[in-house]
């Protein structure tokens, strides 16, 4: 059983790597599609983390049809992967339809989630729905009053994920934010590899996703963990370098065009962090959309922490340079 497994998630990974070399080549011929979307089906979680702006506790689930539409349109924009994620993405009750039905479009189908409700059942779930690849983010190794994703609370369902999943498993850890105790995100980070896993090191944000500089100690867990992330399928994280210093990077933000934040009414923002931008239905969303935010300056990028964005806008890193013609307006500058 073991050894079938081992194979089956071999077969799957080499089919995440062509389909991922396919889809940075197209990234490479055309910027007039979004790489990465993140979509989300309730906002409603099972927890409370003092620092996430991300949740409420009242929510319904967004109904299964509204979701078929949205990843349907995705579809019809070109969209490379879509990630789910939340709120808690494992309440909503028809996920693996969702799930199977980006797959149906061709789109990679990733899922963050806090693994809290994880079972073996579930997870052979996702296996069936063509999940092919998960994150949970572990804030600290015990539970405290901030935040209760913890290795502690979370080993076991990470032993499940490594007996069970024929997808990709990332765990990210975070440090900054004079968190109590930095050396959690190093314990986190061991015990993903151990167990087969990725690692990534994420740093905190505050409200507004902007930077938090680290402390001495926190840099030297930082430096410590991107050795581990030498495994990891997120490896294009140079802007965290100036992040840990507490210096602003110079990048041209695709939010918007290579990326969109496909809030549960449906609206597209630029990311999480900056929900209200430019706040068009996704139904309404064409390629002149993806144009104007392409070229559009986003005045908080400088100090932005949320890693999804800087990823996807490297491969656009060499063309279509965005320079201010006017004053910010809102917070944005539009570029004509």
């Amino acid at each position: 059983m073991q050894a079938s497994r081992t194979v089956r998630r071999q077969l799957r990974a080499v089919q995440r790597n062509l389909r991922g070399t396919r889809e940075v080549l197209r990234a490479l011929v055309s910027s007039e599609h979004p790489l990465l979307a993140h979509l989300i089906p309730i906002r409603r979680c099972n927890l409370a983390c003092k620092y996430c702006n991300e949740f409420d506790d009242f929510s319904k689930p967004v109904p299964t049809e509204l979701m078929f539409r949205r990843v349907d349109k995705l579809g019809e924009l070109g969209t490379s992967v879509i990630t789910i994620s939340g709120g808690e993405p494992l309440l909503h009750p028809e996920l693996d339809a969702i799930i199977s039905r980006i797959r149906h479009h061709g789109m990679v189908a990733g899922l963050i989630t806090n693994g809290y409700l994880l079972t073996a059942e579930r997870i052979q779930r996702l296996n069936h729905a063509g999940l092919e690849w998960l994150q949970i983010s572990i804030d600290n190794v015990t539970p405290d009053d901030v935040s209760k994703k913890s290795l502690k609370v979370l080993d076991k369902k990470l032993q499940l994920l490594a007996e069970h999943a024929d997808f990709h498993v990332n765990i990210n850890s975070v440090v900054g934010g004079g968190g109590r105790n930095p050396q959690d995100a190093l314990v986190i980070g061991k015990r993903a590899v151990e167990l087969g896993f990725s690692s990534t090191i994420g740093i905190i944000h505050d409200g507004d996703g902007q930077l938090q500089p680290l402390s001495e100690e926190e840099r030297q867990v930082y430096h410590a963990m991107k050795e581990l992330e030498k495994r990891s399928f997120t490896r294009i994280n140079r802007f965290q370098d100036n992040i840990a210093q507490g210096r602003p990077n110079q990048w041209r933000c695709r939010a918007g065009a290579r990326y969109l934040y496909i809030c549960e009414d449906g609206l597209v923002h630029y990311c999480s962090q900056q929900r209200g931008y430019p706040a068009i239905p996704l139904e309404k969303y064409t390629i002149y959309d993806i144009r104007r935010e392409y070229v559009t300056e986003k005045s908080c990028a400088p100090h932005c922490t949320v890693s999804c964005v800087h990823q996807v806008s490297v491969l656009d890193a060499w063309r279509a340079p965005q320079r201010p013609a006017a004053a910010p307006q809102g917070g944005l500058v539009q570029i004509e």
